[in-house]
C-alpha cells in the first residue's frame, strides 16, 4: 500500500537518493489539456523559484511532457506575472526569477545594500569595467593584447581581481610563442549583467554607428559615459 502511494506521488527513489524518473508522470495524460498545461506551468515556475542558479531547458524538460513547448509555457508564466514586482528572465542560458528594476530603490532602502544578485560588478573600478568590456567583445584575448589595447601594462593582479570575482576565466592557449593564456567571460558574467548569451551584448558596429563607442576611444581608454550594458534585470533574486 505504501509503495503504491509513493508511485502515485512519483516519490520513489533509487539507491542514490534521487527520484526514479520512470515513476514520475511527465505526460499527465489523465488530465484534460487545460489542467495539464496549468500543472506544467506550476511545475516549471516552482522549479525555477526553488533554484539558486538559472534553470536550463534540459532541466525543465524533465518535468513536462515531450509535446510541451517550454518557450510557450514560459511566455504564459510571464504573462501571468505581468504587473507583479518580479519576472521570469532568460539569463546565463536558463531562466531565473528576478525583481523588476523599478523596485531597486525600495530594496536598497530595506536592506541597505545595492540591488545585486551577487555584488561582483558593483565592486569594480571604471578601469576594470573597461577591461572586462574589452574581454567580452574580443575574447579569447591575452593579457598582452589587452595591454596593447590600452597602451599600458595590464598586470596579473589586475586580471586576477576579475578572475577572483568569477567574471572571467582562462580560455584556450594562444597559438603564439610561449602559448600565453587567453581570457574569456564566464556564466557568472552573463548572470551579473543580465545577459542570456554573449549575443545579447550591444552590437559593437551599431554602437560605433550611433556614436556611442569607437575603437579609437576604446584604445585610448576613453569610453563615452552614456555607454552602459543593459542591466534591466541586474536585480535581486527572490528570497527562497
Amino acid at each position: 500500500m505504501a509503495e503504491s502511494a509513493r508511485r502515485r506521488r512519483g516519490g520513489a527513489q533509487g539507491g542514490d537518493g534521487r527520484p526514479n524518473d520512470h515513476l514520475f508522470d511527465r505526460e499527465l495524460d489523465h488530465l484534460p489539456p487545460e489542467a495539464r498545461w496549468r500543472e506544467w506551468m506550476n511545475r516549471v515556475e516552482a522549479t525555477i523559484f526553488a533554484a539558486s542558479e538559472p534553470v536550463g531547458r534540459e532541466v525543465l524538460a524533465r518535468i513536462v511532457g515531450k509535446s510541451c513547448s517550454i518557450d510557450l509555457l514560459i511566455d504564459d508564466i510571464r504573462e501571468e506575472l505581468r504587473g507583479r514586482p518580479y519576472d521570469l528572465v532568460a539569463v546565463a542560458g536558463g531562466w531565473k526569477h528576478l525583481t523588476r528594476p523599478a523596485y531597486a530603490e525600495a530594496i536598497r532602502s530595506a536592506f541597505g545594500t545595492a540591488a545585486s544578485g551577487s555584488g561582483r560588478a558593483k565592486d569594480l573600478t571604471q578601469s576594470e569595467v573597461l577591461v572586462l568590456m574589452c574581454i567580452a567583445y574580443f575574447q579569447p584575448i591575452t593579457r598582452a593584447e589587452l595591454s596593447s589595447f590600452f597602451g599600458k601594462e595590464i598586470s596579473r593582479d589586475f586580471v586576477g581581481h576579475l578572475r577572483g570575482a568569477d567574471l572571467i576565466a582562462s580560455g584556450p592557449r594562444n597559438p603564439t610563442p610561449g602559448a600565453p593564456y587567453t581570457y574569456v567571460t564566464t556564466k557568472e558574467f552573463l548572470l551579473e549583467f543580465g545577459l542570456d548569451t554573449l549575443r545579447d551584448l550591444p552590437d559593437f558596429e551599431a554602437l560605433e554607428d550611433a556614436g556611442l563607442l569607437s575603437k579609437e576611444k576604446l584604445l585610448a581608454g576613453d569610453v563615452m559615459p552614456d555607454f552602459v550594458v543593459d542591466q534591466d534585470y541586474v536585480g535581486v533574486e527572490l528570497d527562497k
